[in-house]
């Protein structure tokens, strides 16, 4: 609703977000071409936000980000960032096909359960976060299973990390809980921006 915007505070924003890895040090007409606004107006906008160092002006008269967005930024949990995306996406896997869902990550020559999804079924394979067993002989994140099975597909970044689901062998369908995965992790990459992602992994 219009009453629920200012409009000084979306210019400014604007300004934020003219700054990008293609462009990270621009001068007043190049802002002024990235955000369509008049050279007087962006002064005015640039001024408040060196005020509080969110831009800082360099020697030859150029515009950068300065500090502050990346002090915001730090104060921000990775873990709480990486549950609010990534455990919906598992909580839909384990509803849709009745098995343990769960996100994976190598820890030195061991893997950790960082979150997880349990299915209604009583018969499952009951994986909980902060559970760990070691990487196997040819490298595989997968646990030993005595009776059940683990289908895992990787996400980008470091440390490794995989989306997996598991449950009983005779249950679990390999080619479904594969081609779920990978639409989740795709999901997953399509919304995620660069700073998330260096939050995810």
């Amino acid at each position: 609703m219009a009453k629920d915007r200012v409009e000084a505070v979306e210019r400014a924003l604007t300004v934020l977000e003219a700054f990008d890895a293609n462009r990270p040090v621009m001068s007043l007409a190049e802002l002024a071409q990235a955000t369509g606004f008049y050279k007087s107006t962006l002064l005015r906008l640039l001024g408040s936000l060196s005020r509080f160092d969110y831009v800082r002006r360099d020697a030859d008269g150029r515009w950068q980000l300065g500090e502050t967005p990346v002090r915001l930024a730090r104060r921000q949990d990775p873990a709480r960032l990486l549950a609010a995306r990534i455990q919906p996406l598992l909580e839909r896997l384990a509803a849709r096909l009745g098995e343990t869902a769960s996100l994976l990550e190598r820890v030195g020559e061991a893997v950790e359960c960082r979150l997880a999804a349990l299915p209604a079924s009583a018969l499952r394979h009951d994986l909980r976060p902060g559970t760990r067993w070691r990487v196997a002989g040819d490298g595989s994140p997968c646990p030993p299973l005595a009776g059940g099975v683990m289908v895992i597909h990787p996400l980008p970044g470091t440390p490794p990390r995989w989306l997996a689901l598991s449950g009983p062998k005779g249950r679990l369908a390999m080619a479904e809980s594969t081609e779920a995965l990978a639409e989740v992790a795709a999901e997953l990459t399509a919304t995620s921006q660069p700073a998330a992602r260096e939050a995810l992994p």
